[in-house]
């Protein structure tokens, strides 16, 4: 293939090579990304520059970028990073790339306790952005965070510097019936893993051969087990009128809710995200 050099030539290569795998505006959205994380573009210069000439090495990295696309790579592992609540983010295999309904889940805990000066927990933090959103918007609230993964902890301190921001990081199994966290908190926030194994038919191969099995997939027998882990830490750990804040499968607010209310929870409430589909509950102790 002939080596891109210009914004013009990389869009109809990308599109010529992946128009099996994305629809044309995601090809397009794509070139953007690529094109911002190597030649530093903004989506203005993307369509004003797309004819100004960029150097043959850029155009054979793009061309390595390609091949990688071409498999099925994610955009944002083939580039190293992504955008999480307006903070940049790096993400690799490690982790799984944040999702827009969790920066909703973000969006409800910082909206609701700007005023914040305690304890936040953010447990399975992944790359940590939850984490890093909550300390940047939150500047009075100390936070800390924990994962299972070594490797996805030290990607969530690599994010935690690049952000600046103060956050404590320890390991810890939430399935581990023995587990014992080294304070308490105000907020207790999670992502957990929540997709059945059957679901895998659903999903995109990209999403299936790249990112971390482990912080995606639970039992189909036991769809709520991190939950009642959850529900029982936020029991222990949360402090008097402390909240706990969880993203759900769409299929199951009303099991989380039920679970979060027999756990002695009140003001259990599920909100819906952008798209209408419930993906986040919130109980109080």
């Amino acid at each position: 293939m002939t080596i891109p050099r210009t914004i013009s030539e990389l869009t109809s290569a990308f599109r010529q090579e992946l128009h099996d795998i994305y629809p044309d505006a995601e090809i397009r959205n794509i070139g953007y990304l690529v094109s911002e994380h190597l030649l530093n573009y903004s989506k203005i210069d993307f369509h004003l520059k797309d004819n100004v000439p960029f150097s043959a090495e850029s155009g054979e990295m793009f061309l390595q970028m390609l091949g990688r696309l071409k498999k099925g790579e994610p955009v944002q592992y083939v580039t190293g990073s992504t955008e999480f609540y307006g903070l940049p983010v790096r993400v690799d295999k490690r982790v799984l790339i944040p999702r827009p309904e969790t920066e909703e889940l973000a969006d409800w805990v910082i909206r609701e306790n700007k005023s914040i000066t305690g304890n936040i927990l953010d447990l399975g933090t992944g790359s940590g952005c939850i984490a890093v959103a909550l300390a940047v918007n939150l500047p009075e609230a100390k936070i800390s965070a924990c994962d299972i993964s070594a490797g996805a902890l030290e990607v969530a301190a690599g994010n935690a510097g690049d952000n600046g921001a103060d956050i404590r990081f320890f390991q810890v199994d939430l399935l581990d019936p023995a587990v014992a966290l080294p304070g308490r908190y105000q907020i207790m926030v999670s992502n957990p893993p929540y997709v059945r194994h059957w679901e895998k038919k659903l999903m995109q191969r990209n999403v299936l051969d790249y990112e971390p099995e482990l912080a995606l997939f639970v039992p189909d027998q036991d769809p709520l087990i991190y939950y009642r882990s959850l529900a029982l830490l936020g029991r222990k750990y949360l402090q008097d009128g402390g909240k706990l804040y969880l993203e759900i499968n769409e299929n199951f607010p009303s099991e989380v809710m039920r679970l979060l209310k027999n756990a002695g929870f009140y003001g259990v409430e599920a909100r819906k995200d952008i798209n209408g589909r419930s993906r986040m509950v919130r109980g109080m102790k």
